[in-house]
């Protein structure tokens, strides 16, 4: 059975990691496959639907326990160095990069890795029985996967090395009010909404979503004056798209605009 289960309707990817005895935790294997399928996602071919918005969620009990650890003690499992340069690090860029929409829908525990690539994403819910875990610390690591690049980012450096240095279970209820997560949903109502949301954002005008993902990267590491400059630069691409056109004109007809993603 696959690692990961992918399927595009109406615009919208899903992916599901689909490892459940393991609680869903990494092996090359299915690092490798969620990159081949997030490229995918980019890569728009002739005669398939085109992918206007992600969603990424796990089967079973957890969203991700990280990485599987007993690849890296198998006689010839890869070496540390291999699993981040080419198992997470590019699954990492290829959130960052895809300008669509990317959601996450963490449906139990997210632990190490797992709880990174969660962070990675543009709008991240929870269901209450889930929980974030910086595990690295508990066999020695240091947290990995753009962990230390977005987390302090969300929460504040103060919060994030405790997290970090300690390892804290960190309940989804108390994610969402630290600003760590979008929003924390009772468990039953957790895919029905982040299904909602995301098919919501696969009819939006995806030119537009893509350029507001490009400033908010470039947000991370710029001044104001640079961001206010591209800014301007991004408004004047999407002013040219077709949906701008649309949602103008239907604005004027007092009516709901239809967006087609160009």
């Amino acid at each position: 059975m696959d690692s990961i289960l992918f399927s595009v309707e109406n615009g919208l990817a899903t992916l599901k990691l689909n490892r459940p005895k393991v609680y869903n935790s990494f092996n090359r294997e299915m690092a490798l496959l969620m990159q081949q399928y997030l490229r995918q996602c980019i890569e728009e071919q002739e005669g398939t639907p085109p992918v206007r918005a992600i969603l990424i969620t796990g089967e079973g009990k957890a969203f991700s326990a990280g990485q599987d650890l007993q690849e890296i003690v198998a006689e010839n499992g890869p070496n540390i160095s291999t699993i981040l340069s080419e198992h997470y690090n590019p699954i990492i860029k290829l959130i960052r990069e895809i300008e669509k929409p990317v959601i996450c829908a963490v449906n139990g525990v997210a632990a190490g890795a797992g709880a990174n690539i969660a962070l990675a994403c543009d709008i991240v819910l929870a269901a209450e029985s889930a929980s974030f875990i910086q595990a690295f610390s508990k066999i020695g690591l240091i947290p990995d996967s753009g962990g230390t690049f977005f987390l302090p980012r969300l929460i504040g450096l103060q919060r994030a090395a405790a997290l970090m240095m300690t390892g804290e279970k960190v309940p989804a209820r108390k994610a969402e009010e630290m600003g760590m997560i979008y929003r924390c949903l009772p468990d039953k109502k957790l895919m029905k909404e982040a299904l909602a949301l995301a098919q919501q954002l696969a009819q939006m005008p995806t030119k537009g979503l893509g350029l507001t993902k490009r400033a908010l990267n470039r947000s991370l590491e710029s001044s104001l004056d640079k961001q206010l400059a591209m800014e301007e630069e991004l408004q004047i691409a999407a002013s040219q798209t077709q949906d701008f056109q649309e949602g103008v004109q239907a604005f004027l007809e007092k009516r709901k605009p239809s967006f087609q993603g160009k």
